[in-house]
């Protein structure tokens, strides 16, 4: 085996790539890197690239082959299972945050080719300006990229009508380990030649590749938005619901969230300006919306809907957004849930989905479980009813010391990825895999498809430089 290179004559033939100027060496510069958001882990790396384009991702990817340097790719650091945290200090980070392209609009062929490191809303944004829509939406997307979207297979609340992320994607430009670009940027809807490598890269956490340019999915903006929050009595009567609002509206309702209510009084507490949209409490909360394109139509859509509802007890109340102001404030209650949890102590977070038919029953037995194994613990599960995919979180009990509580996470995660495999579910549905949930994916998975999953890996990265670590564990060496 040939003698490696030193570190540092390595770093110094990456940096000549980039520049200078786009490498960041500094141990102080480097260590927002190497902190994702929920301060779970703190990384370790040699440094920081930021190419400027696909050609120089795939100089650094040739040049990491040759010397068996180990690169992660990162795009915002938004992500929630540490798949963008490097472990080795003499791992290189490649920052896409330079390649934010739009490269093209194609409005009569309802696509955007976009780089990989164009911020979410930036694409939202420069859709509508042609009168059209992408329809991939998260809490994150002021910050998230579309190369990090696409890597984990991100979700949000429009996945009901348009899917998820690797459902709005006709083509990808992707760097292989080697340094060879897979150049699939295509528009096309209709394809039959082979295999579909697109869907090998899309949730695998560049381990297989980095993403680099994408061939997004395009859709006609709607004219109007008909937005709705409503009271209901319980998960159960939200899912019926749920079906009523589907058989009435179609592919028109493309949101229907559900939110019990210590979530919103979390919301009351600890977000600024916040109100509670109606006169009194209800034990659970549905945010749903239908896009159309006549504002007195869509209008009457939701009204008949929630009509219907009331006669069958199935909704309380309901307060209707009035303008874009008051719906972005009805949002921002749902996005906020996440966030106002912090200050009410330690919180156990799980990602997770079950068939829609069986949501109302994993809420009721996986909250059972949690109250006997952490008494007045404070479940707070929220999350996208339409796809089945909640964020069962978990606050601690008022009062009760956050280390100790945080100490059972593992017991807890053990016991509601249990009922969740009951339900036959996912333990991941949109967050991805990364490092915190590698080792579950081990048990989850049966071992064929894991076998499966680690040929992959090591016919396209064969040396594991590839965010070693992340999805799979690493082949010993």
């Amino acid at each position: 085996m040939a003698k490696r290179a030193a570190p540092k004559r390595n770093l110094d033939r990456f940096v000549q790539i980039v520049g200078e100027k786009h490498a960041i060496r500094g141990a102080e510069d480097i260590e927002p890197f190497l902190r994702e958001q929920r301060d779970l882990y703190h990384g370790k790396a040699a440094m920081v690239l930021k190419p400027a384009n696909t050609e120089e991702v795939a100089k650094i990817l040739a040049l990491a082959d040759k010397t068996k340097t180990m690169i992660v790719p990162q795009g915002g650091n938004t992500g929630l299972v540490g798949g963008q945290t490097p472990f080795d200090k003499n791992a290189i980070i490649v920052s896409t945050a330079r390649m934010n392209k739009i490269r093209e609009v194609d409005a009569d062929a309802n696509t955007m080719t976009v780089e990989s490191g164009v911020i979410l809303q930036n694409a939202q944004e420069v859709a509508s300006k042609h009168g059209r829509l992408f329809p991939l939406s998260l809490g994150s997307e002021g910050s998230c990229t579309i190369g990090g979207n696409l890597s984990t297979n991100a979700g949000g609340t429009q996945v009901l009508a348009y899917g998820n992320a690797r459902d709005l994607v006709l083509g990808l430009e992707v760097v292989l380990a080697g340094g060879k670009i897979l150049r699939g940027l295509r528009k096309l809807k209709k394809d039959n030649t082979g295999y579909d490598l697109r869907h090998l890269f899309m949730g695998a956490e560049g381990t297989l590749g980095i993403i680099t340019a994408a061939v997004l999915k395009l859709f006609p903006a709607p004219r109007t938005i008909s937005t709705a929050w409503i009271g209901v009595p319980s998960p159960e009567a939200a899912l019926s619901l749920l079906n009523l609002a589907l058989s009435r509206a179609g592919t028109s309702l493309t949101s229907f969230e559900l939110m019990p209510r210590i979530a919103l009084e979390f919301d009351l507490r600890h977000l600024p300006g916040a109100r509670d949209p109606l006169s009194s409490p209800h034990p659970w909360y549905v945010l749903a919306e239908v896009f159309g394109d006549d504002e007195t139509r869509t209008r009457e859509l939701m009204e008949s809907l929630l009509a219907d509802g009331a006669e069958k007890d199935l909704v309380i109340d309901a307060a209707f957004a009035e303008s874009v102001e008051q719906r972005n404030q009805l949002w921002k209650l749902r996005t906020a849930m996440s966030d106002v949890q912090k200050p009410e102590g330690g919180s156990i977070k799980h990602d997770i989905s079950v068939p829609v038919s069986s949501v109302p029953a994993f809420v009721k037995e996986a909250s059972a479980k949690v109250e006997q194994m952490i008494p007045g613990a404070r479940v707070v599960a929220f999350g996208h009813l339409g796809d089945g995919n909640l964020h069962y979180n978990i606050s601690q009990p008022v009062g009760a010391d956050k280390a100790k509580f945080m100490a059972k996470r593992e017991a807890v995660n053990d016991a509601v990825h249990a009922i969740v495999g009951k339900y036959d579910g996912s333990i991941s549905a949109e967050h991805g895999i990364g490092i915190l949930k590698r080792d579950l994916l081990a048990k989850a998975k049966d071992p064929v498809t894991l076998g499966v999953m680690h040929a992959i890996k090591k016919t396209l990265d064969p040396k594991g430089i590839l965010n070693p670590g992340k999805v799979l564990r690493g082949r010993k060496s």
